[in-house]
């Protein structure tokens, strides 16, 4: 992650802004899946990991910030660990998003309308996979990740392992994202098929918050890969490399504060943050949570769309 020395105010700034909407959007998600939500639901499984894994990501912002405003000043140790955070929260939510895509292929195209109580054993083993996965690949990142100096700069960045960088990009990134343009395109042609307005709302939502990542992380990984393949030569060159990089990496790092809002277009989830807001019924509110794991009723967030 290196610096570029024309924009460090900037994302410095950009990083502590996105920090903040991150913890206050995923933050009231978090409060309204526990106080409000059925966490045995399907739908809320997912929604529960891919906020911490949102959440996770969002810590390693304020670093990224001290970083790219004055130099890195936390030492080796916490460069190894922010780095590992900063890719467990990045390939988790991939293999979520993947995971959540790959259920609704099964059950809209292939129509295997398995009982809830297998649906729900499988999500929770994909979220098991996905968290296992992303920890494990990370381990890589973290340690060949370390502080570097230059010109009396301090850094944290990853050396140079072009195989790995490689391999790891195309199959935690890439491979996901072939998955799940496979996935949609099925279940976009199966849905317009039905001629159902209410199926044809639940694509659009679940397609936005999928794209939504993949559009955010995409040119990142792209430029990632440029960098891995290319060694630039001129000024120009890499002035504009360097640009290009910084520009791709604030779209990438906005992404862990899109999500909350996506979700918003449930009204199921606008009714609860306005209570939560107006602390209203607030005795009812505690009693849901007392029996929150001993309700059986399947519920979720989107559930008025599937």
């Amino acid at each position: 992650m290196t610096n570029n020395v024309n924009f460090p105010t900037f994302t410095g700034t950009l990083f502590i802004l996105i920090f903040i909407i991150s913890v206050i959007g995923n933050g009231l998600l978090l409060c309204v899946l526990f106080i409000y939500e059925n966490l045995k639901s399907i739908t809320n499984i997912f929604i529960l990991n891919l906020v911490c894994s949102d959440l996770i990501f969002t810590i390693t912002l304020p670093f990224w910030a001290v970083d790219h405003l004055h130099h890195w000043v936390f030492g080796d140790f916490f460069c190894k660990l922010i780095s590992a955070a900063f890719f467990v929260g990045l390939y988790s939510s991939v293999i979520l998003l993947t995971a959540m895509t790959v259920d609704r292929f099964i059950t809209v195209v292939l129509h295997n309308q398995l009982n809830k109580l297998d649906r729900k054993k499988y999500a929770i083993g994909a979220c098991v996979a996905a968290w296992v996965i992303s920890i494990s690949a990370s381990l890589r990142e973290a340690v060949i990740t370390k502080v570097g100096n230059w010109e009396n700069y301090t850094y944290c960045e990853t050396s140079e392992d072009n195989l790995g960088q490689h391999l790891q990009v195309s199959l935690l990134f890439f491979l996901p994202f072939a998955i799940v343009i496979f996935c949609y395109s099925a279940i976009l042609k199966k849905v317009l098929q039905a001629l159902n307005r209410k199926k044809h709302r639940t694509v659009v939502v679940l397609l936005c918050i999928v794209a939504a990542f993949f559009i955010c992380w995409g040119p990142y990984h792209i430029m990632f890969l440029i960098h891995s393949l290319y060694t630039p030569k001129g000024c120009k060159t890499q002035e504009w490399l360097a640009i290009t990089s910084r520009i791709c990496e604030m779209l990438a790092y906005s992404h862990c504060c899109m999500n909350p809002l996506l979700y918003m277009v449930s009204q199921k989830l606008q009714k609860h943050l306005l209570n939560l807001l107006h602390c209203e019924n607030m005795k009812e509110k505690c009693k849901h949570l007392t029996v929150l794991f001993t309700n059986t009723k399947f519920c979720g967030i989107l559930d008025n769309l599937y």
